[in-house]
């Protein structure tokens, strides 16, 4: 079986997260071989990765969205288009109604084009805009919208054009750009499509936008509306669509997924990894905090440090280590090194990457600041660990602490709102006050881990899941077969 793994902006160009499920799903399945298709953000990226491909890993075949920039426009062009096409790209414009991913197929994947340009760049492309122009947005600049809807389209045009490798079976990591592209893969190939949406891709982006510089305004509406329609395009033409536990289905259902697709999965991890940690030790009052996170804004390593100034001010001799890349976002790694400066806060390293395993038996704490996550594998790694958590109230997080319906083992840390750096220094000194109850909490997400959130259970179930998936691939190449007779 052949699996065309569709990522975006993750695997194989940046550490942790979703790249790291990535890895250990290939890892884990060495009789099935895979294939990456990576949607990157800047061509300097190209063949930098991060990762040591499994053996099982035919290639990555890489796509860089910048490359659109360095695109040749052949200007104007009148009457290219036919007017059912014209019909497709209004509702695509538009984003209020499904699009049969076949029609953008038939549009797009032609030979005729020489670019996305030529699609966007005609006459009757610029006549779909002023007529959505008219009909929503006529209260925006036509100017800034034309640009808006160029800066939005032409990477979705632009993949839409690119060649895709032939598998059984498509498997994209989001919705989004690989999620859509997915979707058409599988539809020019006549093979299934699955999704696994870690955090809820649509949400993720809207929390961006709403923070973001470039977007301004009211355009800031239009952006997210053009992720959530994205989302739906992927959902619909997905055969099955796997999520890591239950609130993310039900977000999911409320974007549109039908809820006869969606199956859960949880994310696992190596326990054996982290069995030469020992318990927590007393260590007479020091007391050590660490987050495993990435510098970046979604991570919100602000609110980190505005918690430990004031943990500070209560424990003076207590140490930081931000433990993960600091190379992804040089901008926010340098507000961060500000923030800390202006603060004045003390004994906070920033270690960059490191072996995880090697630095989790100095912590007494760990924390996670994100405003978004999806089931967090450093949270079960810390479980993994002995090491009790304070996280904010995102993605699986609170299951994770407090447990689900079907786990009453009890509680393995605490949870604060997001952004709430008051509340999380609070529940800080109350673990860093009381060792037994750091120890309790951490003796509970050790058992949650074991019981619950193995990689022997996560590979099991995607055994299980591709064979279907593959199953599913042959009746349908019987019945075309059929169908053609």
């Amino acid at each position: 079986m052949k699996v065309c793994l569709l990522t975006e902006g993750s695997y194989p160009y940046v550490v942790g997260g979703v790249s790291s499920w990535t890895q250990m799903l290939m890892e884990g399945l060495p009789d099935v071989e895979f294939v990456v298709y990576s949607i990157g953000a800047e061509a300097k990226d190209r063949g930098q990765f991060k990762y040591k491909l499994p053996k099982n890993c035919a290639g990555v075949h890489e796509v860089f969205l910048d490359e659109i920039l360095a695109l040749p426009s052949r200007g104007m062009r009148e009457n290219v288009l036919k007017p059912e096409d014209r019909d497709v790209l209004y509702d695509l414009v538009l984003g209020e109604k499904a699009i049969d991913l076949a029609a953008l197929i038939r549009i797009f994947r032609q030979k005729r084009w020489k670019s996305p340009l030529d699609i966007f760049m005609s006459s009757d492309f610029f006549d779909v805009i002023q007529r959505v122009y008219r009909e929503r947005f006529d209260y925006l600049p036509f100017t800034d919208y034309f640009w808006t809807m160029r800066s939005m389209l032409l990477p979705l045009y632009y993949l839409l054009q690119q060649e895709l490798p032939e598998a059984d079976v498509y498997h994209s990591v989001a919705t989004g750009y690989c999620g859509v592209l997915g979707g058409v893969a599988a539809t020019v190939y006549h093979k299934p499509f699955m999704i696994t949406e870690h955090g809820i891709y649509s949400r993720e982006r809207e929390a961006e936008i709403i923070k973001s510089d470039w977007a301004k305004g009211d355009f800031k509406s239009v952006w997210i509306a053009y992720f959530y329609h994205l989302a739906r395009l992927a959902y619909e033409a997905a055969d099955h669509v796997y999520t890591l536990f239950e609130h993310n289905a039900v977000i999911e259902r409320e974007l549109g997924c039908a809820p006869e697709k969606i199956g859960i999965v949880p994310n696992g991890i190596h326990m054996e990894r982290f069995a030469g940690i020992t318990p927590l030790a007393d260590h007479g009052g020091l007391v050590t905090i660490g987050a495993v996170v990435r510098v970046v804004p979604i991570k919100d390593i602000v609110t980190l440090l505005r918690a430990f100034f004031l943990v500070q001010q209560e424990l003076p001799d207590a140490k930081l280590y931000v433990m993960g890349n600091l190379e992804e976002d040089p901008e926010y790694v340098d507000l961060v090194r500000r923030t800390a400066k202006t603060l004045g806060v003390q004994n906070v390293t920033f270690t960059g990457s490191i072996n995880v395993a090697e630095y989790l038996p100095r912590m007494d704490i760990l924390v996670l600041s994100s405003i978004s996550e999806g089931q967090p594998l450093s949270v079960l790694e810390g479980f993994a660990a002995h090491r009790p958590y304070v996280t904010t109230d995102v993605g699986c997080c609170r299951e994770l602490i407090y447990g689900d319906s079907r786990d009453t083992l009890g509680t393995a840390g605490a949870v604060v709102a997001p952004m709430d750096y008051e509340a999380m220094a609070e529940e800080i000194l109350r673990l860093a006050r009381d060792y037994e109850l750091r120890r309790n909490m951490a003796a509970v997400g050790y058992e949650r881990a074991k019981t619950y959130y193995t990689y022997e259970q996560f590979i099991d179930a995607y055994k299980k899941i591709y064979a279907q998936e593959e199953a599913l691939g042959r009746q349908g190449t019987a019945w075309q077969a059929s169908a053609s007779n």
